[in-house]
């Protein structure tokens, strides 16, 4: 376990692996652990990052916003403290949506860019993730607080990942959570359209998406690649939102294949 102190408070991480660096980051509701399958594949040839966005996981809850693009910033400090120059960024759900801001805000940070299931336009978040973004439904969700969880664990989840071990991961990463974590960064990402900036990413980008995606809509990798036509996409079929779990090893080779493809230059 190791965390860095920025000032807007610690941020925790892990790593794992030798070699160039590549960071991952969580959506909403998430953490670190979603990565490590992933981590310890791409480990073998990559020094590999996972952070805890502020407000998740183990980072610090003592702040009063988490927006979208505090995240966006919470990265370019993550690189500075470790020495990072640039990396490929790899980002689930809204981490993803960071992970394209960073590419816009601090572009030499960035040497290439994957989201995983994320959201371009925040319209396109399910239902219950948008009501989540209003203050009233999220004092309310979190005053019936065991009811809440139980109901994620024990039907929501299963409806949303097929892995069997996810329910519990979702309870624990919900368990980590505040009440203002958890109503303004999904109210932020509600409010994010990333369409007007697109073409101001110049790396090459990568977007997985899965067919049955239930939280954000499965057809947002049409935006990406009409902002970024250079954009790779790839769709899994038979999978949800968590294709890291649910089809890990394919997963892990179109991962690695795109961040050791040399042949893939920066967008001119």
């Amino acid at each position: 376990m190791s965390s860095i102190t920025t000032d807007q408070g610690i941020v925790h991480y892990e790593v794992y692996g030798r070699g160039r660096p590549v960071i991952l980051l969580h959506g909403w509701l998430g953490s670190w652990g979603l990565w490590q399958e992933t981590m310890a594949y791409l480990g073998s040839f990559y020094r590999t990052y996972a952070l805890d966005f502020w407000g998740f996981g183990e980072s610090g809850k003592k702040r009063d916003t988490y927006a979208v693009q505090d995240f966006v910033d919470l990265v370019n400090q993550f690189m500075e403290q470790l020495g990072i120059v640039h990396a490929p960024l790899v980002g689930h759900s809204m981490g993803g949506t960071v992970s394209l801001s960073v590419a816009v805000k601090y572009p030499d940070r960035v040497s290439r860019v994957v989201v995983v299931g994320s959201p371009i336009v925040g319209s396109s978040l399910a239902p219950l993730l948008k009501l989540s973004g209003y203050r009233s439904i999220a004092f309310v969700l979190f005053n019936m607080m065991g009811p809440f969880r139980a109901w994620m664990k024990y039907y929501y989840s299963r409806r949303i990942c097929t892995d069997p071990r996810f329910p519990d991961m979702m309870d624990r990463d919900l368990s980590r959570t505040t009440v203002e974590s958890f109503l303004r960064s999904i109210a932020s990402l509600r409010r994010t359209d990333l369409r007007p900036v697109l073409d101001q990413v110049k790396v090459p980008v990568l977007g997985i998406y899965g067919d049955k995606d239930k939280i954000v809509h499965p057809l947002q990798w049409k935006p990406l690649q009409s902002g970024i036509p250079r954009a790779r996409i790839e769709r899994f079929p038979q999978a949800g939102h968590f294709m890291m779990l649910e089809e890990p090893s394919r997963f892990d080779a179109i991962l690695g294949n795109f961040l050791d493809d040399t042949r893939t230059r920066p967008i001119e």
